[in-house]
């Protein structure tokens, strides 16, 4: 893998133990579905939960070792974990990392989970340890987002979409993009690493678009209006989590829209959720902003509190849809 990063100048030691400890993550994810099928059976969702903290946990600790007074803003903490009645939770999500780290024991993983805990500062990380989450139920996409934000940009951003395969040759990716060396893929084992590139085609009717699958999670009817209103034909591609970045950057689709819902007007989206994929497009030649062209804020708080939606496209098509959304 360190050959292979090669082709990246800038932040390579952040890089590398960056992809690292997201591929481990991704391994404790893949060995947390195996036990989701029991576990739905009984209705009972707590392998989200274990693989959540558990990814969150082998990430912090590895970037804390490395970058001890870089902060890190995570989704998690473990509050409820210390309690006695999540005694028996914990040693799950303990003895899955154990897999990984085997000297793992329940008080070093509350601590390493707690790491997350950080603030919105002038360098910092910020990480959704498992983005996604009913897809992961589902055993369909979801992506472990990491990105590393210095000065009010994003400098690094790492997706590790352990499901998504764009041919049949793949089986997992992992996608990384640093500020001004261009946007990549490889393989969950680290290999195979590729250039990407947005789709250069402006002809709409030959090109896709993607939003979640989750309605309450957007507009889907006003997202498919604005798609059909700048001549997008075909039907939307419905995917879970940050991985619906990945595919922009790789060319498979050049508009993934997320509108405020109807339902949740006065929403703001998490940092988390977007700071990975968003440097992933850019580097890809793409564009992110949100329903108003205004860029993304993640640097002011762990919410975007200034922006409203999130627009990205393959740069082409963008002020077309800006324009769409707001005529």
């Amino acid at each position: 893998m360190i050959n292979q990063l090669s082709k990246f100048m800038g932040y390579q030691t952040e890089k590398e133990i960056a992809i690292s400890a997201v591929i481990q993550a991704a391994k404790l994810c893949q060995r947390v579905c195996q036990d989701i099928p029991l576990a739905l059976e009984k209705q009972d969702k707590s392998p989200v939960t274990v693989a959540d903290f558990g990814s969150q946990a082998i990430i912090c600790k590895a970037l804390k070792e490395v970058f001890p007074d870089i902060p890190i803003v995570g989704e998690e903490d473990a509050e409820e974990l210390r309690r006695n009645e999540s005694k028996a939770t914990l040693t799950k999500i303990t003895n899955y990392v154990a897999e990984i780290i085997p000297s793992a024991t329940p008080a070093n993983v509350l601590d390493w989970i707690d790491y997350g805990n950080g603030k919105v500062s002038e360098r910092f990380w910020t990480l959704d340890p498992i983005d996604g989450t009913k897809g992961f139920l589902r055993q369909d996409q979801y992506a472990i987002a990491l990105a590393l934000i210095e000065n009010k940009e994003v400098k690094l951003g790492i997706l590790g979409c352990p499901a998504l395969s764009l041919n049949d040759d793949e089986k997992g990716l992992i996608f990384v993009a640093v500020r001004g060396e261009g946007s990549y893929k490889m393989s969950l084992t680290g290999e195979n690493l590729t250039k990407l590139q947005v789709i250069s085609n402006n002809d709409v009717s030959d090109l896709r678009f993607v939003e979640g699958v989750e309605a309450s999670h957007g507009n889907q009817e006003k997202q498919n209006a604005i798609a059909k209103a700048i001549g997008i034909t075909t039907d939307s591609v419905r995917v879970d989590s940050q991985a619906k970045y990945g595919i922009v950057a790789a060319g498979e689709a050049a508009l993934y829209l997320r509108l405020p819902s109807p339902k949740s007007p006065n929403y703001r989206e998490n940092i988390w959720d977007h700071a990975g994929g968003s440097i992933i497009v850019e580097e890809a030649g793409g564009k992110v902003t949100d329903m108003y062209g205004k860029p993304l804020d993640f640097a002011s708080d762990s919410k975007m509190n200034d922006n409203r939606g999130v627009v990205v496209s393959n740069g082409l098509i963008h002020d077309v849809v800006i324009k769409a959304l707001n005529s």
